[in-house]
C-alpha cells in the first residue's frame, strides 16, 4: 500500500508536461529550514509526514465537477497557503491541469499567519487535516471519462523542510461523490502538536513536566527580569528618585507608630505594582491579546514602534517632555489627602502619573521586549517593573536610617536619563531592521545596522566625558570617575563592533543585527566551493584521484546549508580537508531543471513514489534510497563503490564537530 500518496477510488498516477520556466524559477527560490541533526546521525530515517485523499464531487451546476484535495499531516508539521506574499520563500501550494496551467480560484480555509526569521518573512501556513476545492467547467475538459491533474506543495516543521513535491493524479468520473457529503473545509484544529515533549522511557512515570514547559517558564522569567532591569533603570531618574525620600518621609511622620508606617507603606508599594501590572494587561485587553504579537512581526508596526521609541529617547535627552494631563496629577493628588487605603492607592496613582514622563517610554520597551502573544508576557514584565520601583520605598520605610546612604538629587539623575534615551534610541533600529527584513528593503543591511550603533556608542562616551551636553545638562558640571568609566566602557564597546563593518565576528550582540548573509558586501572569504555538482563526474574525479567523495546533499536557498558554507567550510583546518583530501559533489535536492525524457523513471522507497523527471528528484531519491534521510543538509562520505565510510553529519554549526567528522571518516576509508 502506498503511505504517501493515499488516493480516492480509481486514482492512480499519471505523468504530466512539465512545469514552466516561471514555476521552476519558483522551485528554485524556495527556501529550507532543514533538520538539525547530531553529527553522528544513528537515527536518519525518510520523513513522511503527510497523506493525501483526492477525490470528485458533483457541482452546483450540471457543467461542474467539484476537486477536493485532502491533506492529513502530522503533528507540528505544516502545508503553505496558495498565496504568499512573495516568491523569495517556501514554495506555495500549486494545483495544474493535466495540460500543467495552474487551476485558478481554489478555494482554502483562512490560513495561519506567522513571521520566520529564517525566511525573514511572514509566512502563511496550515496545518492537521487541510482541504482544497476547485470547481471545474466540464466543457474545459478534454478526456470523457477521466480528470487528470497535479499539485505541487512543501512541507515544514519548527526545525527542517522537506524538498517540493509534486503528486500526479487520474480520477475517474465513476467515482464521483454527490455534493451533499461534500467535506468540511476547515475543520477545527486539534491542537495535536506536541514537537518539544520528550518520550517517556517505558516504565518511567511521566511526571507531567514538559521540555515545552521548561521553556515557556524560562522564557517568562527572562521577561520577568527584563522587566525588572527597566524598573531599576527607571528609578534612577529625576522623575522618580527625589519621590522615595520624600514618599518615605511622608509614612514615617504621619504615622503614630514604626509598625504602623512600615504598614503603610507596604501597601503603597503593594499599589504601586498593582498599578503598573493593571497597566499592562489592561493594554493588552484594549489592543488585543496578540496586539503585542503583531507590533513584533508585522513591518507597519514595526515602524510605528520604531518611531515612538525614537519619540521617547529624543524626550530623555531634553528636548521635550511627554506627560500626561497635569489635572490628572491633580485630581490624584486631592483624593491622596482622604487617608486610608484609599489615600494610599491615589498616592500610588500620583506616583504612576507625575513620573510617567520618565517610565512612560521604559514600560513601552518593555511591552514590546515582551512581544509573545499572550497574558503571562506584559503581566510578567509589568511584574518585574513594578516590583522593582516599589521595593525601594517599601525598603526605606522598614529602615529609614539607609535613607543616608543614598547620593542626594542632582544632575546626576539627568545623567541617567539621558543614558537612557541614547540607548533606547540604539534599540529602536532593531524594530526598523525587523520591520526592513519583512519587507526585504535592504535600507539596513548589516553593516550600516552596526554603523549605527558604533555612532550610538560614541555618542554616549562622548556625552559621559563631558564633550557634549544636552538642554537640561549644568553648564560646568564636574565630570566623576564613575562617568569616566562608563564613558570608558562605551567607548571600548563601539570599538568591539567596528569589525562587525567587514564581517567581523560581534557574538555580543548576536540576535540584533541582521544576519550576515543580508549585508552590502560578501564576507565569505575563505569560502570552500565544492568541486562538482553531478555525481558521476565527482566519482569519476575522485577516483582518478584516490580521493573519498563528500557527498553534500543540499539546497539552493537552503538556510542551514548556507550556514554552514559560511562558517563551518571556511574554518582552515576545515577547508584544508575539503580543498586537499576530498573531492565535493554537492547535489542539489530542490533543482527542477529537467531531465531528458530518456531518463524520466518512477521509483518507490519507503513508501514513497519518486516521479524523477528533474534534477532535483533524482539526487532526492539518491539520497533516500542508500542513506535513508530526506533532509538537509547531510553529509555523507563515500568510497569508490560508492559505499558509505563512517558515519554521516547534519547541520551544527561548531567547526570542531565538523572536523571530528571529517577526521573519523578519513581514517576509515
Amino acid at each position: 500500500m502506498k503511505r504517501f500518496h493515499k488516493l480516492g477510488v480509481g486514482t492512480i498516477f499519471e505523468p504530466k508536461k512539465i512545469l514552466t520556466m516561471t514555476r521552476i524559477i519558483t522551485a528554485f527560490i524556495s527556501v529550507f529550514i532543514l533538520a538539525t541533526t547530531s553529527i553522528y546521525d544513528a537515527s536518519a530515517q525518510i520523513e513522511d509526514p503527510i497523506l493525501w485523499e483526492i477525490n470528485l464531487y458533483e457541482g452546483a451546476n450540471e457543467d461542474e465537477v467539484q476537486v477536493v484535495y485532502h491533506a492529513s499531516i502530522d503533528p507540528c508539521w505544516h502545508i503553505y497557503s496558495q498565496f504568499l506574499a512573495t516568491d523569495d520563500g517556501p514554495i506555495a501550494t500549486a494545483f495544474y491541469t493535466d495540460e500543467g496551467e495552474i487551476i485558478e480560484g481554489v478555494e482554502e480555509c483562512t490560513p495561519l499567519t506567522e513571521y520566520d526569521p529564517n525566511f525573514m518573512m511572514e509566512l502563511k501556513f496550515l496545518e492537521e487535516e487541510v482541504y482544497w476545492k476547485a470547481t471545474l467547467q466540464l466543457k474545459n475538459i478534454s478526456a470523457p471519462d477521466t480528470l487528470s491533474g497535479s499539485l505541487l506543495y512543501m512541507l515544514c516543521n519548527s526545525t527542517m523542510c522537506l524538498p517540493p513535491t509534486d503528486i500526479y493524479y487520474k480520477l475517474a468520473f465513476s467515482d464521483i461523490k454527490p455534493a451533499s457529503s461534500l467535506p468540511d473545509l476547515c475543520p477545527p484544529s486539534k491542537h495535536l502538536c506536541k514537537e518539544s515533549v520528550p518520550h517517556s522511557i517505558e516504565g518511567e512515570e511521566d511526571s507531567g513536566t514538559t521540555e515545552s514547559d521548561s521553556k515557556e517558564d524560562e522564557g517568562l522569567l527572562l521577561i520577568f527580569l527584563m522587566g525588572f532591569g527597566l524598573g531599576l533603570a527607571a528609578l534612577f531618574t529625576p522623575c522618580v528618585f527625589p519621590l522615595i525620600p520624600m514618599t518615605v518621609s511622608f509614612f514615617t511622620k504621619t504615622s503614630k507608630t514604626k509598625a504602623a508606617g512600615i504598614k503603610n507603606a507596604c501597601i503603597y508599594g503593594f499599589f504601586i505594582i498593582f498599578i503598573y501590572t493593571a497597566l499592562g494587561l489592561s493594554l493588552t485587553a484594549i489592543f488585543g491579546v496578540d496586539v503585542m504579537n503583531v507590533i513584533s512581526t508585522d513591518p507597519y508596526f514595526n515602524v510605528g514602534l520604531f518611531i515612538l521609541l525614537m519619540l521617547f529617547g529624543i524626550s530623555f535627552l531634553g528636548f521635550f517632555e511627554i506627560a500626561l494631563p497635569q489635572s490628572w496629577a491633580n485630581k490624584a493628588d486631592a483624593a491622596s489627602d482622604k487617608g486610608g487605603l484609599i489615600g494610599i492607592f491615589f498616592m500610588a496613582a500620583t506616583l504612576a502619573i507625575v513620573s510617567f514622563s520618565c517610565t512612560g517610554p521604559l514600560i513601552g520597551g518593555a511591552l514590546a521586549g515582551a512581544a509573545t502573544g499572550s497574558y503571562a508576557a506584559p503581566t510578567s514584565v509589568m511584574l518585574g517593573f513594578s516590583i522593582a520601583l516599589a521595593l525601594p520605598f517599601m525598603f526605606f520605610s522598614a529602615f529609614p536610617g539607609y535613607l543616608n546612604s543614598l547620593p542626594t538629587a542632582g544632575g546626576w539623575l539627568n545623567t541617567v536619563k539621558v543614558v537612557l534615551g541614547l540607548v533606547e534610541i540604539g534599540f529602536a533600529f532593531k524594530f526598523l531592521s525587523n520591520a526592513d527584513l519583512v519587507l526585504q528593503l535592504g535600507l539596513l543591511p548589516r553593516e550600516v545596522f552596526i554603523g549605527i550603533w558604533i555612532i550610538v556608542s560614541l555618542v554616549i562616551a562622548i556625552y559621559l566625558f563631558g564633550i557634549i551636553r544636552f538642554p537640561h545638562d549644568s553648564k560646568g558640571a564636574k565630570i566623576g570617575t564613575t562617568r569616566k568609566v562608563l564613558g570608558t566602557i562605551f567607548l571600548l564597546f563601539s570599538g568591539y563592533m567596528v569589525p562587525g563593518l567587514w564581517g567581523g565576528s560581534v557574538n555580543a550582540i548576536s540576535g540584533f543585527p541582521p544576519p550576515a548573509f543580508y549585508s552590502i558586501y560578501d564576507h565569505n572569504e575563505g569560502h570552500v566551493e565544492a568541486h562538482y555538482t553531478d555525481y558521476d563526474e565527482a566519482m569519476a574525479a575522485a577516483i582518478a584521484s584516490g580521493k573519498p567523495l563528500l557527498l553534500d546533499f543540499t539546497g539552493w536557498a537552503c538556510v542551514n546549508c548556507r550556514k554552514m558554507e559560511e562558517q563551518v567550510w571556511p574554518d582552515e583546518r576545515v577547508a584544508k580537508i575539503l580543498n586537499e583530501e576530498v573531492i565535493i559533489v554537492s547535489l542539489y535536492v530542490d533543482d527542477r531543471t529537467k531531465l531528458p525524457e530518456s531518463q524520466w523513471r518512477v521509483e518507490e522507497y519507503g513508501g514513497k513514489e519518486f516521479h524523477i523527471r528533474n534534477i532535483g528528484k533524482k539526487w532526492s531519491y539518491l539520497q533516500a534510497s542508500q542513506f535513508n534521510r530526506n533532509a538537509q543538509p547531510y553529509y555523507v562520505l563515500v568510497d569508490h563503490t560508492g559505499s558509505q565510510i563512517g558515519g554521516s553529519a547534519g547541520y551544527d554549526p561548531d567547526p570542531e564537530v565538523f572536523l571530528a567528522y571529517l577526521n573519523d571518516a578519513l581514517t576509515k576509508f
